[in-house]
């Protein structure tokens, strides 16, 4: 049962959240100004840094004596004057980076607190001001994915979030860029083209994030900024070699999930722009090529004993990552764990490296031998063929294929082979025909993980249906059962995993990419195995007994809670845990259909509306606000979120536990924008505008949450609300400053 905390905690921590990228709630084409943040010590000027450990080795692939593994970034990062590790490598340097040098080497013995923040305040600007925030031309207010949206709330809110763009636009601020002048230092990726940031402290381009930015851009009807984000990663592909996690040289040993050729290919469909493809092709090329060359392994399957090229996240690190250096040391360095020599160390600082290439950073999917007991020393990254990249990469091949067209059989030949085998490898590695899902593949084990995770959807958005699915309409079912027992049995949307470890990708954590992935998986199904009724529950027992038996890796009473008041949980078996089960529907899960509609269809209906309900009721109760349709809350009831000066957040991440707040855990505050959270709401809209219908959102003054027994068709408040609502956003700023 989640932990609860006394309200006057909030009014101490939620200002770190609200210190976060504000999105406001106006249509506007303004540009939103670059926030910077300033030193603040923990302990009295004149008192000196805690000792520290030893060095790690200097990292070939990040040279610089500043931003880089070294002496002066491990004592800057070990005086913590900064909540966010990254806030440090993201300011340049304000001298020529000698001059810094030196006045480093004039305080590095015996360093008081003090000397640390003279020495950053004298020698360093604003974070982020490489970047400028830019004024959006040709804007259209009206596009036209918006006539698909028939609730006139729900058209209102996805045309508020597509204004949102104007705010998240940056281009390169040549004016402050540091270039090869030698006049200052800058840990900058510099980008030719215009691009959007994911928001907070994400202030660069990122590279997995773009993919569902652009999504949104598409609907938007922004094709340009579109154009110049795929723009913008061609030129890394160009000069770097690889598209690099994002646009920061801490980043250049890692990538992220490898969705270039993917949303290039979206690109291409929805706007016809082939012109594109004449420099796009060749270096969409040189991206598998790196895949193939950097991150491949050969695995013999104890299945079938045939022998498979599969890939895997797997970076060459011996350091702490730059941006998260304090975090990753604190890990290594932890007195309360036993000590790791300088071998173990380096290869735990390559874990941590590879988890950060995933995009999944943190979760227990990763551990070695389970999530019991676990720590972030115990992640098993590297020796893990993960469902989802192998499955965008098969993806790739075929999207690549597809965009040759007539012009290359040899080329489309190539592809179509390398996602065949591809394909027989996930199959065979990662899909498990009795418990009807997919799973890691662990070489430490050679055998399938255990734990169910948002990835097992992954296959079927590209394509990859087993037979056993494609043979029965109860096989299908059951491999989108989970959904099922998720929007039965808790308010919010499909978590990560199922189970709470306080990493930010496990429960209840729910993340917008992985709503669009298993929503465009359950499209995938053809309609012979998915135009049947949902299956009813059996007497007495809840929606848990229709998923395959050992399919989620835990029993009933394992899952997490549901609260349904401040101090209680739904019960853990029996009907009483659907707590949202409505009479066709589920709450929140919009109208129930008057006419014939699948299963798949059902749930897509109902996925859809919760997501549109987290993200529409979290942005409402911190400030978000509609004429003549959505009243701003009244500033009794935003006093609770700390929201009265807010127009609105959206967020990174959301609570499966509940539809108004944001998510918790990780290396990090969460944060607010959020250009995945944006693309996706947009694509919801555009794809399942006829079906939305305006969520209820919870009041911010009830004390309990109220569970079960609406009978309301179109969903009702039922979710926790007023302090629920707070605590859950408290959890998420202090336990991304403590993990």
């Amino acid at each position: 049962m989640p932990q609860t905390k006394s309200f006057w905690a909030t009014s101490t921590l939620w200002p770190l959240l609200l210190a976060c990228s504000r999105v406001s709630a106006q249509s506007t084409t303004t540009a939103e100004a670059v926030a910077t943040a300033t030193p603040s010590p923990s302990a009295p000027l004149d008192s000196p840094l805690p000792s520290q450990a030893a060095l790690p080795p200097r990292q070939a692939w990040c040279p610089s004596q500043i931003f880089c593994a070294g002496e002066l970034l491990q004592t800057v990062n070990v005086a913590h004057l900064y909540p966010d590790d990254k806030t440090f490598v993201d300011k340049p340097t304000s001298k020529p980076p000698q001059e810094v040098l030196n006045d480093f080497r004039n305080i590095s013995t015996n360093t008081t607190y003090g000397q640390v923040v003279t020495f950053l305040q004298g020698d360093f600007t604003g974070e982020g001001q490489e970047l400028e925030a830019i004024t959006l031309q040709n804007f259209n207010p009206e596009p036209a994915f918006l006539s698909n949206v028939t609730d006139p709330l729900a058209r209102a809110f996805a045309q508020t979030v597509h204004g949102f763009w104007t705010q998240l636009i940056r281009e390169t601020n040549s004016s402050t860029l540091c270039g090869n002048s030698n006049r200052c230092e800058s840990s900058l990726i510099p980008l030719n083209h215009t691009f959007v940031v994911p928001g907070g402290r994400f202030r660069e381009q990122y590279y997995w994030d773009s993919f569902w930015i652009v999504e949104g851009l598409l609907e938007s009807e922004l094709y340009n900024i579109a154009s110049a984000t795929l723009q913008n990663f061609m030129d890394e592909l160009d000069t770097i070699g690889f598209i690099p996690n994002g646009g920061r040289i801490y980043y250049l040993n890692r990538s992220q999930p490898p969705v270039f050729i993917k949303m290039l290919h979206r690109y291409v469909t929805v706007t016809g722009d082939r012109s594109i493809l004449a420099r796009a092709l060749p270096l969409a090329e040189k991206e598998l090529a790196w895949w193939d060359r950097e991150r491949s392994i050969s695995v013999r399957s104890p299945f079938t004993n045939a022998t498979h090229k599969m890939y895997r996240y797997s970076v060459t690190n011996s350091a702490p990552r730059p941006e998260s250096y304090l975090t990753d040391y604190t890990t290594a360095n932890d007195p309360n764990l036993p000590a790791l020599n300088e071998t173990q160390r380096a290869a735990l600082y390559a874990e941590l490296a590879s988890g950060a290439e995933s995009g999944w950073d943190y979760s227990a999917r990763w551990f070695t031998h389970g999530h019991t007991n676990a720590t972030l020393r115990d992640l098993n990254v590297r020796s893990t063929i993960a469902v989802d990249l192998n499955s965008i990469l098969y993806g790739s091949h075929l999207a690549l294929e597809d965009l040759y067209g007539n012009s290359n059989s040899t080329a489309r030949s190539r592809h179509v082979a390398a996602a065949n085998a591809l394909r027989a490898g996930v199959l065979d590695l990662l899909w498990d025909g009795q418990k009807l899902a997919f799973y890691d593949f662990n070489l430490v084990a050679n055998a399938r993980n255990q734990m169910l995770t948002a990835a097992t959807f992954y296959p079927f958005w590209v394509g990859i249906i087993p037979d056993e699915v494609l043979a029965s309409e109860q096989a299908a079912y059951g491999a989108f059962s989970s959904i099922h027992l998720v929007l039965n049995r808790y308010n919010g949307t499909y978590p990560s995993t199922f189970v709470d470890t306080h990493l930010q990708w496990d429960a209840p954590n729910t993340w917008p990419p992985h709503q669009y992935i298993a929503l465009k998986a359950l499209s995938q199904l053809p309609s012979n195995v998915s135009s049947g009724p949902l299956p009813s529950r059996p007497d007495g027992q809840s929606t848990f007994a229709l998923v395959p038996a050992g399919q989620l890796g835990l029993s009933e009473t394992e899952l997490p809670g549901q609260p349904i008041t401040a101090t209680q949980n739904a019960t853990a078996t029996g009907t009483g845990a659907d707590v949202n089960l409505l009479n066709g529907t589920v709450t929140h899960g919009g109208n129930a259909s008057t006419g014939a509609e699948g299963w798949s269809a059902a749930l897509g209906r109902e996925l859809a509306n919760r997501y549109y309900a987290s993200t529409l009721c979290s942005w409402y109760a911190t400030g978000g606000s509609i004429p003549n349709l959505l009243p701003r809350l009244s500033d009794e009831e935003l006093n609770v979120t700390l929201s009265t000066s807010s127009l609105g957040h959206m967020f990174e991440k959301f609570s499966n536990l509940d539809i108004d707040s944001a998510g918790r855990g990780g290396e990090y505050t969460v944060q607010a924008g959020f250009g995945w959270t944006n693309g996706v709401l947009l694509w919801v809209a555009s794809n399942y505008g006829d079906v939305l219908a305006a969520p209820q959102c919870p009041s911010l003054l009830d004390t309990v949450a109220v569970g079960g027994g609406n009978t309301n068709t179109s969903g009702g408040s039922r979710v926790v609300g007023g302090p629920a609502f707070v605590m859950s956003l408290v959890a998420a700023t202090l336990l991304g400053l403590l993990i």
